[in-house]
């Protein structure tokens, strides 16, 4: 496994392996890698010629210095977990390779939907996300990048992004893993006490109960969330940002759960932000499909 820090090489190198015919998947991750990331570099693994991953902690989308500085990884965990999964090369740029004339005058606009839900609560967050993809998607050149579900409202900005500027991407989606309680696995949950911990499964128990009332024929958004909140508020370390049921297919808020919803929490337990998402289709959407 090569690791790159050079863009230049970096572009090189997803260049040669195209023109001997290999088809790229990027994995594009901040490090702190898991088992949720492992998944995403086994399913590139299984389907492309060459695997690139990049490893780069992308300041624009902090609003935080010292939740920049606080995010967790380690480098030689990382390339350890990177080559045992396969990977052909990393690319670990610092922050003056990969912004060489400091912070860009030119950034990613990512429209109405970028300034809800995680937008509101992380202002600016979107736009460094869909920055920074674009110039690794760039720098890659034709590819297929992979994302996890979790990032729900991500994946779909990404997904926005490259239909509309007609990137030379195919995005896939991965599903999201968890731990064997729920908990969705993300780089921070190394940053929660062990009481946070035991208490921060309740995000997929509260999905969970979502899915359920949906799946028993309740159409009615705000009860929905409401069900998601009765669980939530059932655990005392989690303070609650949001819950939403949004269309899967548009993103819009939904007052009648439509056939595919996606219902949304984010809450913080010490702090220590997390989020999750699953996906609800009402009792006559299953049967339909079934039928």
């Amino acid at each position: 496994m090569d690791v790159i820090r050079e863009r230049a090489a970096f572009t090189a190198a997803c260049e040669a392996a195209r023109s001997a015919g290999e088809t790229v998947g990027l994995v594009p991750t901040m490090g702190g890698l898991h088992d949720g990331h492992r998944s995403l570099l086994d399913r590139a693994r299984a389907a492309e010629g060459f695997v690139a991953m990049t490893l780069f902690v992308n300041p624009l989308q902090f609003g935080d210095e010292e939740d920049l500085r606080s995010y967790p990884g380690n480098l030689d965990d990382d390339l350890a977990v990177a080559a045992a999964a396969g990977c052909d090369v990393v690319f670990a740029p610092s922050r003056q390779e990969m912004y060489p004339n400091g912070d860009p005058d030119v950034t990613v606009d990512p429209g109405p939907l970028g300034s809800r839900l995680e937008g509101a609560a992380r202002p600016g967050h979107f736009r460094g996300v869909l920055t920074v993809v674009a110039k690794l998607v760039g720098l890659t050149g034709p590819c297929s990048a992979y994302f996890g579900e979790k990032d729900a409202q991500q994946l779909e900005l990404v997904r926005r992004m490259v239909r509309d500027l007609e990137f030379p991407a195919a995005v896939v989606a991965c599903p999201t893993v968890r731990a064997a309680d729920g908990l969705a696995l993300a780089s921070r949950n190394a940053r929660l006490s062990p009481a946070e911990r035991a208490a921060a499964p309740v995000l997929f128990r509260a999905l969970s109960a979502g899915v359920f009332v949906v799946g028993a024929g309740e159409r009615d958004a705000s009860l929905v969330r409401a069900q998601i909140q009765e669980t939530l508020a059932a655990e005392p370390l989690s303070r609650v940002d949001y819950v939403a049921v949004v269309d899967d297919a548009t993103w819009e808020e939904a007052d009648v759960v439509p056939e595919v919803a996606r219902l949304l929490v984010a809450a913080t337990f010490g702090d220590v932000r997390l989020i999750d998402g699953v996906a609800a289709r009402p009792a006559s959407a299953t049967r339909e499909r079934a039928e």
